[in-house]
């Protein structure tokens, strides 16, 4: 494991800048990839940032997951499950808003939603909560059924959890979002649809955005480590790999579960 790791970080590292951005000292922050309803990965990635925490018991420690844990992958309820209520104490935990968690609330209330969301793996979430999932295009009483079931059976510490995720996070020179920000405005100012949603502009801009931009949502097969950026969607669901980005002063290495 440990192998694979410095390998990533050399493969990745080939296009970025020296690690000059840190966080504060005393702190190690474990950053985790999108999990897509892979409870299997998800215990197996806390098993080893529980281990590899034990190794300095002086620092604080905190867990920073970028979004996207339900959909595609069998486990979506478990999931939520787990980080809404099962997650090991010693760690500070923030957990960030995907934009699958966001299509999600929105089918919760809104029909024009089933659409989109059962094509990209809604259908796993609604049979994750025992519910069989309708085709996206099937009928609009099909539709209507299967919302009307999913908030009945949507236990009511999930909706907080789904309701209460952040859209950002920054500690040190690291900014943490789940798809990335809009090259040229301000963090503070960034709009949340952006922060979830977005693609070409933020992954091709070589901007100095302020921060090292933390994210996942683009599926690489490696971490991806630029100057202004550091994705680490390894697209768990299907390949296996769910990747840590593990900070401490200026520090940067990854956990990986394949």
């Amino acid at each position: 494991m440990l192998s694979l790791a410095r390998k990533l970080w050399t493969e990745a590292t080939s296009g970025g800048r020296p690690g000059t951005a840190s966080i504060p000292r005393g702190m190690r922050v474990y950053a985790l990839g999108d999990i897509h309803g892979r409870l299997d990965l998800l215990d197996q990635m806390l098993g080893q940032i529980q281990r590899d925490a034990d190794q300095a018991p002086g620092l604080l420690k905190y867990l920073v997951f970028l979004g996207d844990y339900v959909d595609r992958g069998p486990d979506s309820r478990l999931v939520i499950e787990r980080l809404s209520c099962g997650l090991p104490p010693a760690f500070g935990t923030v957990c960030l808003r995907g934009n699958h968690e966001d299509t999600m609330l929105g089918f919760l209330c809104d029909l024009r939603e089933a659409a989109g969301w059962l094509t990209y793996g809604g259908d796993a979430t609604l049979n994750s909560y025992g519910i069989p999932a309708p085709a996206p295009d099937a009928p609009p009483e099909h539709l209507q059924m299967a919302q009307q079931m999913l908030n009945a059976a949507l236990p009511p510490h999930h909706r907080a959890f789904l309701t209460g995720l952040r859209h950002h996070l920054t500690i040190g020179d690291y900014h943490f979002v789940h798809a990335g920000v809009r090259p040229g405005v301000p963090l503070d100012c960034q709009r949340d649809q952006d922060r979830m949603w977005i693609r070409e502009a933020f992954l091709t801009s070589r901007a100095d955005h302020g921060k090292i931009i933390v994210h996942g949502h683009t599926i690489a097969p490696e971490p991806e480590l630029r100057p202004n950026r550091i994705g680490i969607d390894t697209g768990a669901y299907a390949t296996n790999r769910l990747t840590a980005l593990v900070l401490e002063g200026t520090e940067r290495r990854f956990l990986c579960t394949v």
